[in-house]
């Protein structure tokens, strides 16, 4: 976005991160937390893995507003069909339900969305829905500017049968390397792991991720260090 022209409508680019894998049991999704407005950060510590049932999950990238009206939209009719059926959605449900507002929309949306859940009739699924709002069911899918760094990466480290332990380290991974090249992705890395036991949050802060090629350490700010200096007594 160019500010200096004075034209703040202009198209402005927006990046992320998001990843979702299939293991020997369940699904782990995985997105970094910063959302971008051209050149300026807006949010450093966002939540891009939104609920969707107890069941299914839902990763967003692109337009900010875009992709949380949809999983508003979709949350909602998840939660009438639910009752409606007196049993918990399936992720294909979900999905579906995803694919078919993305598509119906797809000249005024710009979001791209992995879905991930455990359902009892197939167990763990992931669904890829890209801009324009085609489904792709997947053992692994990549999302957002920072995915353009990880498809070779995928292709040699992805493997069948991974146990969730392998499952979540390649997730986190996967969203540090991507940091570490892709300007729009930082922050922390947030991960959901869902299976037949539930779904579970995991928190990993910034400056606990591994640092890859030519990467700087973090430093402490100038107002960490004053902040942690002991005040000197004023002296009249």
């Amino acid at each position: 976005m160019d500010v200096s022209s004075g034209d703040l409508n202009a198209p402005h680019s927006m990046g992320t991160t998001i990843i979702g894998v299939t293991y020997d049991g369940g699904v782990v999704l995985g997105a970094d937390s910063r959302t971008s407005t051209g050149m300026y950060v807006a949010n450093r510590a966002s939540d891009k893995i939104t609920q969707l049932t107890d069941n299914v999950y839902i990763c967003r990238s692109g337009s900010a507003a875009d992709s949380q009206i949809v999983s508003d939209y979709v949350r909602y009719y998840l939660h009438q069909h639910t009752i409606q059926l007196g049993q918990p959605s399936t992720v294909k449900v979900a999905a579906n339900l995803v694919r078919l507002i993305s598509y119906n929309n797809k000249n005024m949306l710009q979001t791209g969305l992995i879905v991930g859940g455990w359902d009892k009739y197939e167990g763990g699924k992931i669904y890829g829905i890209p801009l324009g709002g085609t489904i792709l069911e997947l053992p692994f899918t990549i999302g957002g500017s920072g995915s353009s760094y990880l498809y070779g990466f995928f292709d040699q480290a992805w493997k069948e049968g991974m146990t969730q332990e392998e499952a979540e380290q390649l997730v986190v991974k996967a969203v540090s390397l991507a940091i570490a090249r892709d300007g729009a992705s930082g922050g922390v890395v947030r991960t959901v792991t869902i299976n037949k036991d539930g779904a579970s949050r995991k928190f990993y802060p910034g400056d606990t991720l591994p640092l890859w090629h030519e990467e700087l350490a973090p430093q402490d700010s100038l107002l960490d260090i004053l902040s942690s200096a002991s005040p000197e007594p004023m002296i009249c």
